[in-house]
């Protein structure tokens, strides 16, 4: 099983080493968090903490995810890149998929799309998007940027982001590949129509299995079971081997281990990794 860094909340100017340490200990890839702005206030919408509330505000580090991406790519030869989750329908599908196209080719084909539906309201309001429209957004947004990737001249005449022909360069011999995050039905059944895998938020061990085998009978509903397919999952007890090798077996392709509390120093951090990559890492592969 692989094994991703999750590191939310973690001061751009340490990014580049925590990555290079990933690289070095085997981690598959590692992944960040995007929000563009935090609120002062929210409306408890948040779909998984127990009242609603998100664990974050605004004192904690967003670093920007391309760029950090690319930083980080330049210091690495191996570790993949991806986010958990990028707010696709906040953004212009031109512009991510011009940036995802040069990543792409700065990164040797090592960035990964992970994107998700939104759940903060408030950010949906400042943009000027629809909430309510977020689910269908992004599904469009997918679509426009897989035309925009095979290069040459194309159109797009959906009701969301029409555009007559247009060309973006740098074009992609194979598209980005994208893993929808979201633990609701309707993300589960995106994953299985639209994207190369799933990103979970975080769950117990024995939550999984069902998730597994939801995944697969959409897969399957949409005919796409044969075609490979990545889940990404936060385990919360990876130290139970046994389970975690029948999860394998169900289909799940890589952990996750994360270094989220923004107060630990880098030293603090890149400990934490070396105890895992030392201990549990090596039982779960």
């Amino acid at each position: 099983m692989k094994v991703w860094l999750i590191a939310p909340w973690t001061r751009v100017q340490d990014m580049v080493e925590l990555a290079r340490h990933a690289e070095a200990l085997g981690f598959e890839g590692i992944m960040g968090a995007d929000h563009a702005f935090v609120p002062q206030s929210m409306a408890p919408g948040y779909l998984y903490s127990d009242d609603g509330r998100p664990p974050i505000d605004g004192d904690m580090p967003y670093p920007d995810v391309w760029t950090t991406i690319a930083a980080m790519a330049c210091a690495t030869r191996r570790l993949k890149f991806s986010t958990a989750v990028y707010v696709l329908p906040l953004r212009n599908p031109i512009e991510v998929a011009k940036a995802l196209a040069n990543l792409a080719h700065i990164s040797n084909d090592r960035v990964i799309l992970g994107a998700g539906a939104g759940w903060m309201k408030e950010e949906f309001d400042v943009y000027g998007v629809d909430f309510q429209q977020r689910g269908k957004l992004l599904d469009e947004s997918i679509e426009v940027m897989r035309k925009l990737w095979r290069g040459g001249y194309v159109a797009h005449d959906g009701p969301l982001y029409p555009f007559a022909p247009l060309q973006i360069t740098p074009a992609l011999e194979r598209p980005v590949p994208v893993y929808i995050g979201g633990a609701s039905k309707a993300a589960l059944k995106r994953a299985a129509r639209l994207g190369q895998g799933w990103i979970g938020a975080g769950n117990d061990i024995d939550e999984v299995p069902a998730i597994l085998e939801q995944l697969a009978a959409y897969r399957a509903d949409y005919g796409r079971e044969a075609e490979p397919f990545e889940t990404v999952i936060a385990v919360n007890q990876p130290q139970q081997i046994d389970k975690m090798k029948r999860l394998q077996a169900q289909g799940m392709t890589s952990a996750v281990f994360g270094v989220t509390d923004h107060t630990l120093p880098l030293a603090d951090k890149l400990k934490a990794m070396d105890a895992f990559a030392t201990g549990l890492m090596p039982q779960l592969a």
